[in-house]
């Protein structure tokens, strides 16, 4: 049961201070989950959150839901799952109820602003930090670079969508294996 309540408190907690998504969300899962708990390792983690961007819904949410399901299967799974989501569903209802009457005020407008660059800055560490971890595993550097490359003009200047480009990249991967093996 305590192992329970670690899970709702942790998932709570990264749910009620996080701002901007998924991505945001991963230092503090990585300070809480990986350093502080010792629930999953930092590759675990990473793992959560690729198959989290593959699979349907939200990242942060699958993230959760594979985390709980490690430590207490289904239970765990829906402990963390509804801990993660409940801060928001509280935070937007009372927001969606006060906010229009706010927003012709001017710090209001700036507090917002204020709240969009931060998560900007948390954003460009995720890629930073996972871009280093990517390259420290990688056995092609080169050719991983290359992908890395062609993905990201794919998504932001030829604005195709990140599932396809996240998809082709898998099967490029997948191929390259089954030729590494042939060759073998």
């Amino acid at each position: 049961m305590k192992i329970l309540i670690n899970l709702f408190v942790t998932f709570f907690k990264t749910g009620l201070f996080t701002f901007g998504g998924g991505y945001a969300m991963l230092p503090i899962l990585k300070d809480e989950v990986v350093t502080k708990h010792k629930w999953a390792t930092e590759d675990e983690l990473l793992n959560y959150f690729s198959i989290g961007q593959c699979t349907p819904g939200i990242i942060a949410v699958n993230v959760a839901t594979f985390c709980g399901y490690k430590l207490k299967k289904i239970t765990g799974a829906i402990v963390a799952t509804l801990a993660l989501v409940l801060p928001s569903l509280i935070i937007i209802t009372l927001v969606a109820s006060v906010l229009s009457h706010f927003l012709q005020y001017e710090a209001v407008l700036h507090t917002m602003r204020g709240i969009r660059v931060g998560v900007a800055a948390v954003l460009i560490k995720i890629v930073y930090d996972l871009g280093k971890r990517v390259l420290a595993q990688s056995h092609f550097i080169k050719l991983d670079c290359c992908v890395f490359s062609v993905a990201l003009l794919a998504v932001v200047f030829l604005k195709i969508s990140s599932v396809f480009v996240i998809s082709a990249v898998m099967l490029f991967s997948v191929g390259r294996l089954c030729f590494e093996r042939r060759r073998r």
